[in-house]
């Protein structure tokens, strides 16, 4: 298998609507190594759908711990498992990561201690070992190298954009984040970043369809980038690649890709790519 980047959901947020994309997660497969980076709901399907045996995961990482990112942490997991998984996971994420995991575990104690009766399992508990990180380094595990960044994703303190390098080649998520200059640093001539994006023009539309309309509208603007911020980074870091990803709006059919494109090409002018579910990007 090729290196590759797998955007298996694309949108920014955790509401599902009819014929939509999902939340947030994605593949990295890079040096031989299947990389989960967060595990929004719709993630273990997605997975399969990428032709994963999800017997064979390796590592996951959760930027942070709002539920678009995180929901679907747990049932991917014990799905791995029922699926025949027999080898240790390394789930890496930030600090509250592990009490999600134990209460997750205490809530399917009936369901995990059956099958480990009944059908032979290993302990899906000691399966899963679990890493909770800060900002620097997070893994050197032969030539694959981790770190994070803390960005800027008020009210959430403990959010990560992560930098993943193997065999010369480097992958940026910004995780969700205001734009947040240190992130160009942090990003510096990477293959892709895999940067968030919200386009202005649907925002008021968005607002109005949700019941909270006002408070939302500060949040996406406290905390989230628009699309011409992301192309901004991706210029000052010199990137190879930007992604537009954890889009927002996503399902809004008056926005189509060209108006992505167009908002991010006031301010960067390279190789671009517009997320939807599904879509690979080949590391060259």
């Amino acid at each position: 298998m090729p290196d590759r980047l797998v955007l298996l959901g694309s949108k920014g947020g955790p509401a599902l609507r009819p014929g939509g994309p999902w939340p947030s997660s994605s593949l990295l497969q890079i040096g031989g190594r299947t990389i989960v980076v967060d595990c929004g709901l719709g993630v273990t399907r997605s997975l399969a759908d990428a032709g994963i045996d999800l017997k064979g995961l390796d590592l996951i990482f959760i930027t942070h711990l709002h539920s678009d990112h995180v929901l679907e942490l747990g049932p991917l997991l014990h799905t791995a498992w029922t699926a025949g998984l027999a080898t240790p996971v390394t789930v890496f994420g930030p600090p509250g990561t592990g009490h999600y995991w134990q209460r997750f575990c205490q809530a399917m104690e009936f369901d995990i201690a059956i099958r480990i009766a009944d059908e032979g399992r290993p302990d899906i508990r000691e399966l899963v070992s679990i890493d909770e990180f800060g900002e620097g380094q997070v893994v050197a595990q032969g030539s694959l190298k981790v770190s994070a960044l803390r960005v800027d994703h008020p009210p959430v303190t403990d959010c990560f954009a992560l930098r993943f390098e193997h065999g010369g080649k480097s992958v940026v998520f910004s995780a969700d984040t205001a734009f947040f200059p240190a992130l160009a640093d942090f990003a510096e001539g990477a293959d892709i970043l895999v940067h968030e994006a919200m386009l202005e023009e649907g925002i008021e539309r968005l607002v109005a369809r949700t019941g909270n309309g006002a408070r939302l509208r500060e949040h996406l603007l406290a905390s989230h980038s628009f699309a011409e911020e992301a192309g901004r980074i991706a210029g000052d870091a010199g990137v190879k690649r930007l992604v537009l990803n954890h889009l927002i709006p996503a399902d809004d059919h008056e926005i189509g890709e060209a108006d992505w494109i167009a908002a991010v090409r006031r301010t960067w002018m390279g190789d671009l790519t517009i997320a939807r579910d599904g879509l690979v990007v080949e590391l060259a």
